[in-house]
Formats: C-alpha cells, sequence, structure tokens
C-alpha cells in the first residue's frame, strides 16, 4: 500500500461508504446483503431454437410469465435486465417502510454495475446503498480480466474501494459478489487472490458467489486463505442452495466464514440454474439458520433476497426487497429467535462487515 492509498483508507477507516459518501456505523439500521438494483445478464443467456420458446424468449416480461420463469428464469430476455431507476426507486420504498436502511447492491464487474445510476437511486429513495467491486464469474468477465495480471486487478478493485468506480468517485463499499464457478476456473482464482489483495489494502469486506456444489465454498476458502484474506470478513453466498449437509455447514461456520442466506422470498424446491439442485423454501432457511444458532453462531449470519430478475421485484408479481422486515423477521420471533439476536443478522453482523477496517 503506497501513501496515497493509506490517506484514502485512513479517510474511509471506521466508517460505512456508500454510493453517496460515508456514514457513521451506529446510524445503520436493517440491511440486506445481498441485492441488486441494476443489473444486465443478458449474455449469460444461451438463446432458443424452438419458435414458441424463442417467441417468450423475446417478449417483454409480464407477470403472466412468471409460471414458467420460476422454471428457468433465462428464457425470457427482458426478465434478465434491470435498468429502469424509477423502478428501482419504487420498488426499495417497500425495504425502506418496513424500516430498512442499508442495502448492499453487489452487481459486480461483467454483469452491469452502474455507480451513477446507484447513486441516483440512494439519492431519490433514501436510502443507502452500498456498491459491490471485484468480477463475477468467468463467463461474464470483460476482457479486462484477462488482460490484466493479479497485481494489477487488485489495483483496480483497491481503486475502486478507495477512489472511486470507473472514474466516477463513487466508491465501492464492498468487495464483490466475487464470482466462482465449479470447479475453478484459473481466471476466477485470479480474481480471488486480487479479491483478497484488495481486501487486505483496503479495509473492506468479501462477498462471494461460489460455484454450485457443496465442495465449491471449501475450496475458495483455501484460495482466499492462501492469498492473505481475512475469513472472519467474507460472506458466503447463496449458501441455501450451495450447502444441505449440517456437518459441512457447521465446518464452514468453524473456518470463521459469514454465512449468507440470501434467496428469501424464493418459494420454491426448482433451481433452474442447476436443476439437480432441490432448493429449500423460507421455512427450510430458516430451519438452517436455527441450526446454526444452535450450534452457536448467531453472530454469523446474514440475510437478504437477491433480487436479480424482474420476476422477484413486487410490481412483476415478486416478494420485492420488503419480504425479510415484513414477513421472516416475525416468523423468526415466532420460531423462538430471540428479536435481539434477529437484530444481529441484520444489523450488528452487517454493521460489522460494512465498516471499513482501520
Amino acid at each position: 500500500m503506497n501513501s496515497t492509498e493509506t490517506g484514502h483508507r485512513a479517510a474511509l477507516a471506521g466508517k460505512i461508504s456508500t454510493v453517496l459518501g460515508t456514514i457513521a456505523p451506529a446510524s445503520s439500521g436493517p440491511t440486506l446483503m445481498h441485492e441488486h438494483l441494476l443489473i444486465d445478464a443478458r449474455h449469460l443467456e444461451s438463446r432458443p431454437d424452438d419458435p414458441e420458446a424463442q417467441a417468450i424468449y423475446k417478449a417483454p416480461y409480464e407477470p403472466t410469465l412468471l409460471g414458467r420463469l420460476v422454471f428457468d428464469g433465462m428464457s425470457n430476455r427482458d426478465n434478465t435486465v434491470m435498468d429502469d431507476i424509477g423502478s428501482a426507486v419504487a420498488e426499495i420504498a417497500h425495504f425502506k417502510k418496513h424500516g430498512g436502511s442499508i442495502l448492499d447492491e453487489v452487481t459486480s464487474g461483467g454483469i452491469g454495475r452502474d455507480p451513477k445510476g446507484l447513486a441516483e437511486i440512494s439519492r431519490q429513495s433514501g436510502v443507502h446503498v452500498v456498491m459491490g467491486a471485484s468480477y463475477y464469474v468467468e463467463a461474464a468477465h470483460p476482457a479486462e480480466v484477462a488482460a490484466l495480471d493479479e497485481g494489477q486487478l487488485a489495483d483496480k478493485i483497491a481503486t475502486d474501494v478507495l477512489v472511486g468506480a470507473d472514474g466516477t468517485g463513487i466508491k465501492a463499499g464492498i468487495i464483490g459478489e466475487v464470482g466462482c464457478s465449479w470447479p475453478l476456473s484459473q481466471a476466477e482464482i485470479k480474481v480471488l487472490r486480487a479479491s483478497a489483495q484488495a481486501q487486505k489494502r483496503t479495509g473492506a469486506s468479501l462477498s462471494i458467489h461460489p460455484g454450485r456444489s457443496e465442495a465449491a465454498p471449501f475450496e475458495i476458502c483455501e484460495v482466499l486463505a492462501k492469498a492473505g484474506a481475512d475469513l472472519t470478513r467474507t460472506v458466503m453466498c447463496h449458501t441455501e442452495r450451495t450447502i444441505f449437509d449440517r456437518e459441512k455447514l457447521s465446518a464452514l461456520a468453524r473456518a470463521g466464514i459469514v454465512i449468507e442466506y440470501d434467496m428469501f422470498g424464493h418459494e420454491f424446491s426448482y433451481y433452474w440454474p442447476a436443476p439437480h439442485i432441490s432448493a429449500p423454501n423460507d421455512g427450510g432457511r430458516m430451519d438452517a439458520i436455527g441450526y446454526l444458532v444452535e450450534q452457536g453462531f448467531e453472530n454469523q449470519i446474514v440475510l437478504s433476497h437477491d433480487n436479480d430478475v424482474k420476476m422477484w421485484l413486487s410490481q412483476f408479481g415478486g416478494p420485492g426487497y420488503g419480504h425479510i422486515l415484513r414477513n421472516i423477521v416475525p416468523r423468526l420471533i415466532k420460531r423462538g429467535i430471540p428479536e435481539a439476536m434477529v437484530q444481529k443478522f441484520l444489523v450488528e453482523t452487517p454493521r460489522r462487515l460494512l465498516t471499513i477496517q482501520a
């Protein structure tokens, strides 16, 4: 870290860095740790050959498609693009209405991150937005990932956090979601290692999208640990679709990792990105959280919805960004989890993770 980086980090240390500037951690309230407000995943799709499927693929999204899209969310091109600032402002109003404070927007390089758009959404909505850095899975990597070496990638990620992204001066406040496939590709290993370097240089936390295998989080932890990452400030996303064995879940928590259940509102078992996986519903997610609490890991749990396509938004028939605060918090309490512990999931642990370390 050079003297310029040291000065930038000192200015951010002890604060939460949002797209509109820093805020005091003590002022933060309920936080969603894994959401998307603006995202474009069209280039990850495969265009269908069947004429009927092509017609659905090309059609504007509408709620009448929901029954089909829960079995393949990528089968409608328009579903995979969220690029309307006014729509995003209206959607997160539901989160704010129920007491929401911070939305951690982890759209990373390759899937349409928009710093200026996020700043405008935050300005209009009054909701604090924390922006992500780094890169999504290799299939979405922009050309710069191949062109730059590990150190140069680390420089770019660190600049996003300390100086601002893409020349805007709008700073990222978390490194992620860092996209990983299964098995990890060499390009993804390079990005993981660069992200770990950037974590050390910036004091920001890591947010990891693991590949779809129970072995994936452990492989990722090994790469990160060797690169010097702080696993206690690393969030493993999408745990409900990744780890099903309780002992493996405990082993991941024992490594210090923060466990994220971020598909709340996805009330179906068919997981179309990986059909061999049977995903839990909200009840199953709460069962797993209850298990982690029983094992003493209540300080390593965070929650979210991962709203990344139109079908999850309330205006299009989905649960929206207010679902956890409106529906899940009361259910957790009725299940016997103390309200103070739920506050850990939604306020205290996110506050720790989003505060830039000195």
